[in-house]
């Protein structure tokens, strides 16, 4: 987002919360941001709003934006600040919170204590802010706006803390901007995966169950393991060996990798068994470096070795912030570390690198960017800097020598070490972490993983996490977006629906129906009394690729009457001409259905 576009948000999120203290009095308001598409302001009303409530909480907005009121920036003593937000309790909160050195001014945990505060007015408006903002609010273009949709939030995103009201809203530099994006909105809605999820039978979530934990049907099932097994193929192709660790783990392997120190807040609670206590697993590495530990004493002969395994994983995340399929408590993570020595990472970047392009290559991920995510000033790292320093100057060199372009993140880094983060953007534009390559010199060292080098030398390895698509569970929330439900056919759970013309012809179409499953085709034959067209139809709303019609005519001929899900019709051919057809389109991973 560029400067002036999140001054413009930053500005309309203050106007919004003006306008909604005129339109609520008594409202007591949190925080505000920019964000990527848009903007939010949390509120704790009076009564409870309601999207009929946004249509005039826009109207004020734009009253005030022609009032051309100036921003004014002050500064405040932190006394003086509590007592110029004595009525706003979540201001008075987030004004000690930051002199007591809780957050920093972005909100972010941990900093240095605050003395002071700045300010922003315009107009009767005031508000704890960093800016920056624009000059007026005459500079918001009115056309350019729209309140958008009402939410809950927490404040400070703490479940314990009151849940406010969160409305959203947006602002572009031009209406066409704007029209631009209600229409990317309107079709992420129709490809939202929750919902196409449900209406092609692939998986459920269930209270019996439990929050952020799916439930897959056959359909489901089928798309995940073909999804798996597809990157299980290429990864022993590329050398990889795959192995199984299991689901849970002593919790001192996690205080001794460094894992309980900096990840325990997405732990499940422990389970105590007499004197043992256990985790729910919810990452792999500590385990392949505890398998690598039992297999014996290595030499430098046998690196690269690397483990990979499809484990499902279980992480303590908030139930505010799970979200379908994209944020989950149990997922199948497409989990990979290579042990090797420092002289190997550049090679094995590249290797993981070619891997990660074929495969998103193949979904349809052409645009994509690379993030380099290194530690940051704060936060929860392990503190070794000389071992930072080597992987993070291992991990740019790796990069470079790949030719690859990447912006760099701080503070995104993992806790053990740098990332390089694979961001793809779907046919909306909408991006999507995906795949990720780590470069870690800290855990091996902390486990006792050991080697011996050329030299007959002990010596410590590296150690290389990788994922390609990251969870099977997001990523396939992705591709059901990405596709709109509309699988490649090697990818559909039903590849052709048989449907034939009367009950006469039912044995002719499930003649056909074997024939195609014999070939290893997924097929279902559609003997419902219904008309064709209903039928036709139904299978088109079920996203299935192919429907082959037959009736006396291809019955007599070895022939199906072949349409196609997007109403194109390829008339009668021979099914033995379908079947190469469909091998050809399976084989290739293609994305076109001829």
């Amino acid at each position: 987002m560029d400067e002036k576009l999140f001054a413009m948000r930053h500005s309309a999120a203050h106007i919004m919360a003006q306008a909604v203290m005129d339109l609520f009095p008594g409202t007591k308001f949190g925080f505000g941001p920019a964000i990527d598409e848009g903007f939010y302001y949390d509120f704790q009303l009076p009564r409870a709003a309601t999207p009929e409530d946004l249509p005039a909480i826009e109207a004020r907005m734009k009253e005030i934006i022609k009032g051309k009121h100036s921003f004014k920036r002050d500064e405040l003593a932190i006394d003086a600040a509590r007592a110029k937000f004595v009525d706003q309790p979540f201001k008075v909160d987030q004004i000690n919170a930051l002199a007591a050195g809780e957050i920093d001014e972005h909100g972010n945990a941990g900093a240095n204590a605050a003395t002071s505060v700045s300010t922003y007015t315009h107009d009767a408006f005031v508000d704890l802010c960093r800016g920056p903002h624009v000059s007026n609010t005459g500079e918001i273009p009115v056309d350019a706006l729209r309140l958008l949709s009402i939410a809950g939030a927490y404040w400070r995103g703490n479940e314990k803390n009151p849940q406010l009201t969160r409305i959203y809203g947006t602002v572009w530099q031009s209406k066409k901007e704007l029209d631009e994006y209600l229409w990317r909105l309107e079709e992420a809605k129709k490809r939202d995966h929750r919902k196409l999820g449900k209406e092609l039978g692939l998986f459920h979530f269930s209270d019996d169950i439990g929050p952020g934990l799916p439930l897959f049907t056959p359909k489901g099932e089928i798309v995940r393991h073909l999804m798996e097994d597809y990157v299980r193929e290429k990864q022993t192709a590329y050398g990889y060996q795959h192995v199984w660790t299991g689901h849970m783990v002593k919790e001192d392997l996690y205080r001794k990798s460094g894992h309980y120190d900096n990840y325990v807040e997405s732990m499940f609670p422990p389970m105590v068994d007499e004197e043992l206590i256990l985790r729910l697993k919810p990452m792999n590495c500590p385990s392949h470096m505890t398998l690598y530990n039992e297999m014996g004493r290595h030499s430098y002969r046998e690196f690269p070795l690397r483990f990979a395994e499809f484990a499902t994983l279980y992480r303590y995340e908030k139930r505010g912030e799970l979200s379908g399929l994209t944020r989950v408590r149990a997922l199948t993570q497409d989990d990979c570390h290579v042990f090797c020595t420092e002289d190997q990472i550049e090679s094995e970047f590249t290797l993981a690198l070619n891997l990660i392009r074929e495969i998103l290559d193949s979904y349809n991920f052409k645009d994509y960017q690379v993030r380099l995510s290194l530690r940051g000033s704060t936060g929860k790292y392990v503190q070794d800097d000389e071992k930072w320093d080597k992987a993070t100057s291992a991990l740019r060199a790796a990069l470079d020598k790949n030719g690859v372009e990447y912006f760099v993140a701080e503070g995104e880094a993992a806790f053990y070490g740098p990332k390089a983060d694979f961001i793809a953007k779907d046919v909306l534009g909408r991006e999507w972490q995906l795949s990720t390559i780590q470069v870690d010199f800290i855990q091996p060292s902390r486990l006792g993983c050991e080697y011996i080098a050329e030299d007959g030398a002990t010596r410590t390895p590296v150690l290389i996490h990788r994922a390609v698509t990251g969870s099977t569970e997001r990523f396939l929330g992705v591709l059901i977006e990405q596709f709109a439900g509309a699988f490649p056919v090697w990818l559909s759970p039903v590849q052709a629906m048989v449907i034939p013309i009367a009950d006469r012809h039912v044995e002719y179409a499930n003649f056909v129906a074997a024939q195609l499953r014999a070939q290893g085709f997924r097929i279902e034959v559609d003997t419902r009394a219904e008309r064709m067209n209903a039928k036709i139809r139904d299978a088109q709303m079920q996203k299935i690729p192919y429907m082959l019609v037959v009736g006396d005519k291809e019955a007599e001929a070895q022939a199906v009457a072949v349409r196609l899900r997007s109403g194109e019709d390829l008339k009668a051919i021979p099914l033995a001409q379908f079947i190469e057809m469909a091998k050809r389109i399976v084989q290739s991973k293609s994305l076109e259905l001829k």
